[in-house]
């Protein structure tokens, strides 16, 4: 099938720049698509977070640990960054990287999130690579067919285990819910007994204890 998911399955553009020389850039940069260039349907931005374990985070603090990578508005810039990014699989500690739409911080209190929620997937270790690829894949090549819906997705890097996540705007809207379900358990190829938590941001922001434990504190 011919559509903007077989255009991210190949990468086209050569090598690209390794996003660590590019600076920092201010999240709103005015990204446009190149001559010729496969333009996606909204533009994102990566963005990656460190964080000690064991260390106390609270929301200024997460809100410091939160690192602007680059915004792509194509195809062919979205591989520049990707090809020369670490995988999450060699990522250390308790480390983040995120994918979310221009404009909306991978953050619980975000406008675009705030009355919204994710769905959840606890991977075994050695996984979190190729299902990040599979999802943010999905994502860019609009497989949810959920309209302005989806915000972003999150892979969180764990000593014991990695968590995908994948949030949508409406935690209260059912029918959409359910359709983002179905249709990550197919892109990630995922057993019929595999175990997936809807958990909604406002129940996150109501738990006090999520910002003095990172045990919990998993956004």
């Amino acid at each position: 099938m011919n559509n903007k998911f077989d255009a991210l399955m190949n990468d086209d553009s050569g090598s690209g720049e390794d996003e660590k020389d590019k600076g920092p850039v201010a999240c709103e940069e005015d990204v446009q698509p190149g001559p010729g260039e496969n333009r996606l349907q909204y533009k994102y931005t990566f963005w990656i977070s460190r964080r000690a374990p064991g260390k106390n985070t609270s929301l200024q603090n997460y809100d410091q640990n939160l690192k602007h990578i680059g915004t792509v508005a194509s195809v062919e810039q979205f591989w520049a960054y990707y090809t020369n990014m670490v995988h999450p699989c060699d990522l250390a500690g308790h480390s983040d990287f995120h994918l979310f739409k221009q404009g909306i911080r991978p953050m619980w209190e975000d406008d675009a999130n705030k009355v919204g929620g994710k769905w959840i997937v606890r991977l075994k270790k050695g996984l979190a690579s190729r299902c990040w690829e599979n999802l943010i894949l999905a994502m860019l090549g609009e497989q949810y067919m959920v309209g302005d819906e989806i915000c972003g997705a999150v892979i969180s890097v764990r000593y014991q285990e990695d968590i995908l996540s994948l949030w949508n705007r409406t935690s209260n809207d059912t029918v959409t819910t359910s359709r983002i379900r179905d249709t990550l358990k197919r892109v990630l190829n995922l057993p019929p007994n595999t175990i997936m938590e809807y958990k909604c941001h406002t129940d996150s922001l109501k738990d006090n204890s999520s910002y003095r434990n990172t045990d919990v504190f998993m956004r």
